[in-house]
């Protein structure tokens, strides 16, 4: 173990709660996973506080603060708060959400009396039973580590080689009832890991702040990947990333472990919210503005082609022509000579070459649309799809393309003539 320390280029200390720190986020975060897309994320909030009571029970029966005692005490309280919860989603009459809450309510209500009930007793080995409210890091041991570490090889490969048929269960319920999975045991099982992760972050980061390690890594990972075994891996690294990073952080700063890991945790999933390529608030943003600009452009380049005769025309007359304000007009027409799709004179509007050319595509793209909305049902497609009307090329493919213009002119053809 001293050689593991020495290849860290902190202190001894500092490397043992960054080592806890380290196997907790990975477990976490592969276990919060199926957590996050069974939409149970506040189970694991209220199997932290349900541990509280198990705490306070373990040290008034043992009458010592034996850390092995007190986890032995966690498990059991948080493994019958985890079978009171999936007995009572099975009342038709109750939400998952109402059950969560009220075991959470009760359990951290009955963990704080009883921790209170301690403090008052007088007892002098009852100091710092109420540091898993919030953790303690800095009181990690190598014994710590090691439980840690057994937890996570445990944890991962449980979820190893019961990653799909989980996964089967989280996607969809009833097939894999009908084909005779054990839908309940295995229900039960992605509970009672969350069970084991959950004690192992008592002492780290505490019963209030344990949800952000099991939920901040997978929602993070959900933002960047589609299917669930990359989710897993993915979530498990950002999980130790995150613990690592929030008990280096405390150290250097000399502030608590467990808020911090807390805050950083937050940071990463909201930080991947706003930014993750194709999901991310801000991507999908620059998305529906590249998109609206596109359109309005293609509008203003179709009515301009349509009346290209004429000669150019004011902004005045393409407001009225479009049936458009003219603040947007101008907007449109300012992002036209930009591109080079429109004559850069001030005083009138007029297309350029590659501006007729891009109106004669967009009208294709039209066509290919209209052709779709009628005639896709016919297509002989592999899959099924909803091609981008603002690039129906790339969505059907030129086979495709092609076969769609042929059944609009066949339409067209068999149209009466009135």
């Amino acid at each position: 173990m001293n050689v593991i320390y020495e290849l860290l280029p902190v202190s001894g200390t500092t490397a043992l709660v960054a080592l806890v720190a380290l196997a907790l986020g990975i477990t976490a975060g592969a276990v919060g996973s199926f957590a996050v897309l069974q939409a149970r994320s506040l189970v694991g909030d209220a199997l932290a506080h349900a541990a509280l009571p198990g705490i306070a029970v373990a040290f008034i029966l043992s009458g010592a603060r034996d850390p092995a005692t007190l986890m032995i005490g966690a498990v059991v309280a948080a493994a019958v708060a985890a079978a009171l919860i999936l007995f009572l989603e099975r009342t038709p009459r109750l939400r998952a959400d109402a059950v969560i809450a009220v075991v959470l309510a009760g359990a951290f209500s009955a963990g704080v009396v009883l921790l209170t009930w301690i403090s008052a007793s007088g007892r002098g080995d009852q100091g710092g039973l109420e540091s898993y409210l919030f953790g303690q890091a800095a009181g990690a041991v190598e014994a710590d580590l090691i439980t840690a570490s057994v937890v996570m090889v445990s944890a991962l490969l449980i979820v190893g080689v019961l990653a799909r048929p989980l996964g089967a269960v989280i996607f969809d319920r009833a097939f894999s009832s009908s084909i005779g999975m054990p839908v309940r045991g295995l229900e039960a099982i992605s509970v009672a890991l969350l069970v084991l992760a959950v004690v192992v972050g008592l002492r780290m980061v505490g019963a209030i702040l344990m949800v952000v390690m099991l939920i901040a890594p997978a929602v993070g990972a959900r933002q960047l990947v589609k299917r669930l075994p990359p989710m897993i891996v993915l979530a498990a690294l950002f999980g130790g990333a995150i613990a690592v990073t929030g008990a280096l952080l405390s150290s250097a700063l000399a502030v608590p472990t467990g808020p911090v890991i807390a805050l950083v945790g937050t940071a990463t999933a909201v930080l991947l919210v706003l930014i993750a390529p194709s999901r991310g608030v801000a991507w999908r943003a620059r998305r529906r503005h590249v998109n609206h600009s596109r359109l309005r452009g293609s509008e203003l380049l179709m009515a301009l082609d349509g009346t290209s005769q004429t000669g150019p025309m004011s902004e005045e007359q393409l407001a009225r022509e479009v049936g458009r304000n003219l603040r947007w007009v101008r907007r449109g027409v300012r992002s036209l000579r930009r591109s080079g799709l429109a004559d850069p004179d001030r005083g009138a509007v007029a297309l350029t070459e590659k501006g007729r050319a891009r109106a004669a595509q967009d009208r294709r793209e039209v066509a290919a649309w209209s052709a779709w909305i009628e005639h896709g049902w016919r297509l002989d497609l592999p899959d099924a799809r909803e091609p981008d009307p603002l690039n129906m090329r790339r969505s059907l493919g030129e086979a495709n393309l092609r076969q769609l213009a042929e059944l609009g002119q066949e339409g067209r053809d068999r149209a009466p003539v009135r």
